[in-house]
């Protein structure tokens, strides 16, 4: 359940960029590129299904 929780709030286009306050310049720019990746996967696991329901 905690997992779920943390892709929804990755997913969240709110916090996608929002900045995160006491955090060094580095972990913000790790975790953008993280929260982008994540973004990115479920968008093309999102498609993948799509696609392979639709045939």
């Amino acid at each position: 359940m905690e997992i779920l929780r943390k892709i929804l709030h990755y997913a969240n286009p709110v916090n996608l960029f929002r900045k995160n306050e006491g955090e060094g310049i580095n972990l913000r720019v790790m975790h953008g590129i993280n929260k982008v990746s994540m973004t990115v996967f479920l968008l093309c696991v999102i498609y993948l299904l799509i696609r392979t329901l639709t045939r």
